[in-house]
Parts: structure tokens; sequence; C-alpha cells
């Protein structure tokens, strides 16, 4: 009776075992960027300085981490240095896991009722996540980034209740996302993949939750605006090179516009019945118009190639995962001209981009009948959800009622 569960959960054994083999290699030089972290949970916790607390924003505005993360990095700091940096670097690694997790249960309840082979499901979690993990140990454990880890944490978990078309928890999530990071708001688009009538509900969350972490930093201190304006290094290698910012540090609209793209491009996924890849277009938008060009900024695009592999398409190997990773991270060891390096990240972001919004698909929805009535399906824009909240059981399509084009009453082609 084991045997058939084990063999289930095969696929998680040995990315464990993959994430194990690669935190193990890395960890011993790890936490280059781990002291920001550190010291910014130590502010948070301690206003009486006067530089920390509500007025950490205004006096340090090169802490560039949301307030979650900060709160969330100094429950390590009772701990000694070394202890601390290891047991935060071992937390973020499980969470690389949890996401592969997530990732597989919102693409099986994303197909569910199509008739879907769980066990392929299962063979594209287990490859696209052998790409995914060696670039969340490099977020993770190599550069420490918490912010980074927990906004890519919440945006997946967002996009596991957005399956399931719980519009309060997809709100609450990305908010959180925002509250660890500020570059998730290229992810914001996500809430368009709900249905129309529980966007406010999403967007009330969102807002309400994202002003309660913020706000009393601005209030508090206007000059907590200053952080907004910070500037790094605009590197040789930045594919911002390519599209005319050239100025020694981060041009005036380089942020602005990278906020545009990455919401623009997210909408018009939506739009397009490719919510899958909201994600991945964000971190397009992060990686082309971005001066800096840390390894670790690619954790946000092999996230998105792990979902739009998993959720946007049913082929056995997810392509994107390893394309991602060896184009841009495995690119890093064998190009050594800066120019090229920035020509290689501009073109997959537009080839990615392109694919992901006009590459044809076949109609992957087929909407056969329930498999249990105790479910209903709810529209959303690319078809049926799944609202286990729901209670009327007998409300279920049929292949008659879905049409001859398989698609169910109202539902927009």
């Amino acid at each position: 009776m084991r045997t058939p569960q084990l063999s289930n959960r095969m696929h998680l054994l040995l990315l464990t075992a993959w994430t194990v083999l690669w935190f193990a290699l890395v960890e011993p030089s790890g936490g280059f960027s781990w002291h920001y972290l550190r010291t910014g949970g130590e502010l948070i916790y301690d206003g009486s300085n006067g530089t920390g607390g509500l007025n950490l924003y205004a006096h340090h505005p090169e802490l560039q981490m949301g307030p979650i993360s900060f709160l969330v990095a100094g429950l390590f700091n009772p701990f000694s240095e070394h202890t601390g940096q290891f047991l935060a670097a071992a937390f973020m690694s499980a969470l690389g896991l949890v996401i592969v997790v997530l990732a597989g249960r919102s693409a099986a309840t994303h197909f569910l009722g199509t008739g879907t082979n769980h066990q392929r499901l299962r063979r594209r979690v287990l490859i696209a996540g052998a790409a995914f993990i060696p670039m969340w140990i490099e977020v993770a454990v190599r550069f420490g980034h918490l912010d980074d880890v927990l906004a890519l944490f919440f945006t997946a978990l967002a996009v596991w209740f957005l399956t399931r078309c719980n519009a309060a928890a997809v709100g609450i999530c990305l908010a959180l996302a925002l509250d660890s990071k500020p570059t998730a708001l290229a992810f914001l688009p996500l809430i368009l993949a709900l249905p129309r009538d529980r966007w406010m509900r999403a967007v009330l969350w969102c807002v309400g939750l994202v002003a309660v972490a913020w706000l009393p930093f601005f209030l508090m201190d206007p000059h907590s605006f200053a952080a907004a304006k910070f500037t790094i290094p605009n590197n040789p290698a930045s594919a911002l090179r390519w599209l005319g910012g050239n100025t020694p540090e981060t041009p005036n609209w380089a942020r602005p516009a990278q906020a545009a793209l990455g919401l623009t491009l997210g909408a018009v996924a939506v739009w397009r019945g490719r919510w899958a890849g909201v994600v991945l277009l964000g971190a397009n938008a992060r990686i082309l118009l971005d001066p800096s060009v840390y390894t670790y900024y690619t954790a946000s695009v092999l996230l998105g190639t792990l979902l739009w592999d998993v959720c946007g398409q049913r082929r056995l190997v997810p392509w994107w995962s390893w394309i991602a990773l060896i184009v841009l991270y495995g690119s890093v060891f064998v190009v050594h001209d800066d120019s090229a390096r920035g020509l290689i990240r501009l073109l997959f972001v537009a080839v990615s981009t392109v694919y992901v919004l006009f590459w044809p698909q076949r109609n992957r929805r087929s909407h056969r009948p329930l498999n249990r009535v105790e479910e209903e399906p709810v529209e959303g824009p690319w078809g049926p959800m799944w609202d286990p909240g729901r209670t009327k059981p007998w409300t279920r399509y049929t292949p008659a009622e879905a049409g001859p084009s398989g698609h169910s009453p109202g539902h927009p082609r």
C-alpha cells in the first residue's frame, strides 16, 4: 500500500536531495549580503537611537528591502552571527522546495477536469524544479537575500490561491510580497486573472496591507522617501546599456519604466489568456531595465519559467526553465565581454516575452463533468476556476453545455 505513495513523492525526494547537495556546496562561502538583513533586522526592532524603528528608511536608504523582510530577519538576531546566517540560509532553502510543491499543486488544480496525466505533471515539476533549485540556492544561500526569497515565496503562494479562486488570499499574498520587496509590484497583474467580480476584494486586501506596512515609515519621517531615490552603479554588462541607459548610475527613468513595463506585460498576458506567464514577464522587465546584473536576479526569472512550464504548458520537457538557467546563469561563466553579456540578457527577454505572449497554443481546457459533485466551477478569464468555498453541488458544466468549441457559456474566446 505504501509503494504507490512513495512513487508519487519520488520527485520531491529527488528535489530535496538536489537542494541539500547545492546547499552543502554553497553554504560555506554564502551570506554575501546577509549583513544588510541582519543590520535591518536589528534596526527595525530598536528605535531607541533615532535611526531605527520607523526612522529606518530615512537614515538608511541603502537598505532597499521591505519591512516584512527585516521583521523576519530580526528573528535570527538572537543567535550568533554565524549561526543566525546558517539558520536563515537553511530556512530560505526550504522555502525553495515549498515553492516547487506550490507550483505543482497550482498546476494540478488549474488542469483539474482536463484529463491531465499527473505522472507526466510530476515529471515536469521534477525537470523544471531541477533547474530552479540551483538559482534558488544562489539567492537564498550565496547572497542571503531574504527579501527576494520572501517576495518570490509569497508570489508563488498567491498563484496557488489564484488557481483556487481565493481573491482575499491572493491580495494578501501579493501585499506580503510587496512588503518584502518593492520589485514584486510587477506581479500584481495576477489579480486580473481572477473573475472580474472578485478584483475589488483582492485589490482592497492588497492595498490595505501595503499601506499598513509602509505608511508608518513615511508618516513618521518624510525623509523616508529618500529610499525610493537610492541609486546603484550602472553595470557595463546590463541590458540597460543597450537601451541607451549609459549613465554611471541608475537613470532617473529606469525604475518607473521597469514597474510600468512589468505591469503592462503582465496585464497583456492575462488578456491573452496566459496568466501563467505573469511572473516571468515581470522578472524579464526587472533584468531588462535594472542597472545591476547580480546573478541572484535570475532566481525571479526561474520562478517565472517554473510557473510557465508547469502551469502554462503541458509538454513533458520544460524547456524554458533550462533555457533560462543556461542562458542567464551559464553565460556568466563562459562569456567574459560585458557588452555581450548585456546583449544575451536583452535577447533572452525579447525572445521569451514574444514566446509567452504570442506563440500559438492549442486549447488545453476541455470542460468535462466534474469528478466530485461538491466542486463548482467559477468562470475566470481562462475558463472554469475551482472554488471549494462555493456550495451549489448540482451545478456543473457538461460537454453539451460547453458547446462545440469546448467553451463554457459566456466564456470569452
